[in-house]
């Protein structure tokens, strides 16, 4: 018995080493493993379902905004990077190159697709011909390769899982209005699906993504006080078009340039949602991501357990037919006291407890993961009273986790009050900018921490530059990042 109430200790608490809490944690609930390659992970089954997760619920919205998805080569041509400089500037330190198959040189170096612009461009001119072929809606889910100094799984690994959008648009207008549109879908699915509040808003000129007009994003507050860039979208204007001669003819009968974008969210999310929610005992998953919402657990001596497992059985049947993600833990070999850990420390929203004395009175014992509440239920109300709980999880996790973000949330109006709230603090500082890429540079060389975005809806405007004391031009969100 010992060792089983000594289970989660296994997990470092967040407050000793977060960055061990993290470790310990997607190792423990079996996300992940380490593969021989350096930066590389292996997704184990909990892990990718999770990842699929994802997938439905994004891929969902995708089709809803008119997307459709195809897949595109791994490989590309370097002379494709030529044709946008500041695109393989920007890729190149992360570059991985094919030089030769067997004992033969390849003519031309090809890239493991750090990104998929320039593939996405020259097929496109070969597609437009005319502003018939327009608008182009295309999403690929795909893996890429940026080759990370520092890694950390999920979060930043060699090889990672994303999607990528890429569309083309007849006039500039429908473009940006792609982009802001595709914003609004990551923000609707962070939000809601994994109750992870967000804040919206444009990259600075230095962070802005390689070849783009404008880069935007969210960004969100992890447990440690460090920022995550959870998903971007970005207008490229006619760059690539220019680049890969995407023309059309349009309607007045002039050859003209398309407008692009592109957009993308990756297992990066997963990390986030990790951190966001966990806790010292594990994982906390939010029902809509959740691959199980509930897991049964039945209870009680040998000589029942024939009765409580086909009650289970009952119960099993009637949560799956209402669309609810539920398992069974029935295995003799382990006590309810480990798998009621096993089970937490995995972040499953709901546990169900039932054993004799609860078929006795026709009830069953729900727990909810993220308060600790045990609350006794007829079975008669068993499955409306399981709905209305996952629900009431998902929006307590969404409010606590923007309560954290707003305790951790405060202005500066010096770099010494930047430095100090998000080394010290371990909180987002928000701060004016007078647009200087200098001053922007200084607070990341003193204090550690990079621009986040320039919000849409800042709770307040900063008047004065963090950094040199000026009228600023912007109001900015900077943290130190992952």
């Amino acid at each position: 018995m010992a060792k089983e109430k000594d289970f989660v200790k296994e997990i470092t608490p967040q407050s000793e080493d977060f960055s061990r809490w993290y470790i310990d944690t997607i190792t423990k609930a079996d996300l992940m493993d380490y593969s021989p390659v350096r930066g590389c992970i292996v997704f184990k089954p909990d892990g990718y379902e999770l990842w699929e997760a994802v997938q439905r619920e994004l891929d969902r919205r995708f089709k809803e905004t008119g997307h459709r998805n195809a897949y595109f080569p791994l490989f590309i041509p370097e002379s494709f990077f030529e044709k946008e400089k500041e695109h393989i500037e920007g890729f190149n330190p992360e570059l991985p190159w094919v030089t030769e198959v067997g004992d033969e040189k390849l003519e031309e170096r090809l890239a493991v697709r750090p990104t998929s612009e320039t593939i996405f461009g020259y097929m496109y001119s070969q597609w437009i011909q005319s502003y018939r072929d327009l608008p182009v809606l295309i999403n690929q889910w795909a893996n890429v390769v940026r080759w990370e100094k520092r890694t950390l799984p999920f979060l930043r690994t060699s090889e990672f899982l994303w999607q990528e959008g890429h569309t083309a648009h007849a006039t500039a207008e429908e473009a940006e209005h792609e982009t802001r549109q595709m914003l609004d879908v990551y923000t609707d699915f962070v939000e809601n699906e994994l109750s992870i509040p967000i804040i919206r808003g444009q990259k600075t000129p230095s962070e802005k993504f390689p070849g783009a007009i404008a880069t935007y994003s969210i960004e969100a507050i992890m447990k440690d006080g460090k920022a995550i860039q959870a998903g971007t979208s970005h207008y490229l204007g006619d760059n690539f078009a220019r680049s890969f001669n995407i023309k059309f003819l349009d309607r007045d009968n002039e050859r003209k340039y398309v407008y692009t974008t592109s957009w993308g969210m990756s297992t990066r999310i997963i990390g986030a949602l990790i951190m966001v929610h966990g806790d010292d005992r594990g994982l906390q998953l939010p029902p809509r991501i959740a691959p199980t919402q509930v897991m049964i657990i039945p209870i009680g001596p040998a000589k029942t357990r024939e009765r409580v497992l086909a009650a289970t059985d009952e119960v099993f049947h009637e949560l799956k037919s209402h669309n609810i993600r539920v398992r069974v833990d029935d295995r003799e070999d382990l006590s309810p006291g480990w798998k009621f850990n096993e089970y937490e420390m995995r972040g499953i929203p709901l546990r169900l407890e039932l054993g004799p004395r609860d078929l006795d009175a026709n009830q069953a014992v729900l727990v909810r993961r993220d308060t600790g509440e045990k609350e006794v239920v007829p079975l008669s109300s068993l499955t409306e009273r399981v709905h209305s709980l996952l629900g009431e999880i998902q929006k307590s996790m969404y409010d606590r986790a923007l309560a954290f973000r707003t305790d951790r949330s405060q202005p500066a109006e010096t770099i010494e009050q930047l430095h100090d709230i998000v080394r010290n603090k371990r909180s987002f500082a928000l701060a004016g900018w007078c647009g200087d890429d200098i001053c922007e540079a200084k607070v990341k060389e003193e204090t550690g921490a990079t621009s986040r975005n320039i919000p849409f809806d800042p709770p307040q405007v900063m008047t004065t530059c963090v950094t040199c004391g000026k009228q600023a031009q912007y109001t900015v969100w900077f943290a130190r990042a992952y």
